[in-house]
């Protein structure tokens, strides 16, 4: 399947939030070693993703609340079929099925951002002054050129950590200056991944389902470790657009997190309903209104009548008995 369709369209939101930057007046020689008009370019590239993508991150907030509502019972069915991992599994799956929650929900912003990050990462590493295709994909000689020589703190934002002496000659980079600036950026974007990870888990908390567990770590601790490695032959100005979209992701997930915050228990586990020390759940007024709470509020119950008092004896007075009847009037 030929992916053409994709750099096309990556190539043009590029070209075209370049140009719009020209035409704003952003300097096209570097400033303090470098083009921003092509970094600005990279960084609205990530916004335009994220704004069309956003419904897909209301989807995905709004499954991971309704995989926060089920632990409980995901708990007792854990319980229940302690040691049959098979029917467990079974179980989960009718339970996910009749709630409508998706455990892959959670993950599909992400998958759907890989095409993204594919196209860039091909279309950037074209920008080499020895490619003679300077038009493919709808680019220009001259936009081309432009953006093969574009640097970021005089690193060229085609350069990679692992480039070869040869690749740097073509692209007029000093080799330590490329190494110092990528292996600073692959830092920063292990440590944003890493912190996009943890203010959701840490708000939502641990799932109690092991598939969730095995996802939430993988993402926590998993994807980080890989880019240690994978990020030295990542263009520059592929993760420059790593770093702004984990940074929008950052600001994004404080927003709604802030705005629509998941409901704490006693113990400070989220997905379930708070309780006093009672046991008994405390009233509290349903939001209405918003993308995350469609939902009408629950009907409240209406408190019993409390029952009448007695007065009871005067001080000094005998006590009633009950059972007896009205004292006989002495003759």
């Amino acid at each position: 399947m030929s992916l053409d369709w994709i750099y096309y369209a990556i190539s043009w939101i590029l070209l075209t939030w370049h140009s719009a930057w020209d035409a704003i007046g952003v300097p096209v020689d570097a400033v303090l070693g470098t083009n921003w008009s092509w970094i600005l370019a990279i960084v609205f590239l990530v916004v335009t993703v994220r704004v069309i993508l956003f419904p897909v991150f209301v989807k995905q907030i709004k499954s991971q609340r309704a995989m926060q509502a089920l632990q409980p019972k995901v708990k007792e069915l854990q319980e229940k079929h302690k040691g049959d991992r098979e029917t467990l599994q079974k179980e989960m799956m009718e339970l996910y099925r009749k709630e409508k929650a998706n455990p892959l929900m959670g993950c599909l912003p992400m998958f759907l951002q890989i095409p993204v990050f594919l196209g860039l990462f091909h279309v950037l590493r074209r920008l080499d002054p020895a490619k003679e295709a300077k038009s493919l994909y709808g680019w220009t000689a001259e936009q081309f050129d432009s953006a093969s020589s574009a640097k970021i703190f005089t690193a060229p934002i085609a350069g990679k950590f692992g480039s070869t002496a040869d690749e740097l000659a073509r692209l007029g980079a000093n080799g330590t200056t490329v190494k110092v600036i990528a292996g600073i950026l692959v830092l920063v974007m292990m440590g944003t991944t890493y912190l996009t990870s943890r203010q959701m888990i840490l708000k939502t908390g641990w799932a109690e389902d092991p598939q969730q567990r095995m996802i939430q770590r993988l993402m926590l601790y998993g994807i980080p470790l890989s880019l240690l490695v994978s990020g030295s032959i990542f263009p520059i100005g592929v993760i420059i657009y790593w770093v702004t979209n984990n940074l929008f992701t950052l600001g994004q997930q404080q927003w709604v997190l802030r705005k629509f915050p998941p409901l704490v228990t006693n113990k400070g586990v989220t997905g379930t309903k708070a309780t006093t020390p009672g046991g008994r759940n405390p009233v509290q007024p349903a939001k209405s209104g918003g993308f995350l709470n469609r939902n009408k509020p629950a009907a409240q119950v209406p408190a019993k009548p409390a029952a009448p008092k007695v007065a009871g004896p005067k001080p000094g007075a005998k006590p009633a008995n009950p059972k007896k009847g009205p004292a006989k009037r002495q003759g």
